[in-house]
């Protein structure tokens, strides 16, 4: 067993994970927002928070396809 291999795919994994719950946080303060009336301030704060998750997912993602391209080579 490639036990590299399987590290690169429990990263893989963690960081799907991280996108569809940076998703779901978004879709939910969207809905909350809208609901309960909140003012743009604070609808741009979650934003601002969801936009930096989704920063964070693209770091992460460019550092996994740098991790297996110099594993293979």
């Amino acid at each position: 067993m490639d036990g590299g291999r399987d590290e690169m795919n429990a990263r893989g994994r963690r960081l799907a994970l991280l996108i569809a719950v940076v998703g779901l946080f978004w879709i939910g303060a969207t809905w909350a927002g809208s609901r309960f009336g909140w003012s743009g301030n604070t609808r741009l704060l979650f934003d601002i928070a969801a936009l930096a998750g989704f920063g964070l997912a693209l770091w992460q993602t460019i550092n996994l396809w740098r991790a297996r391209r110099n594993d293979k080579g």
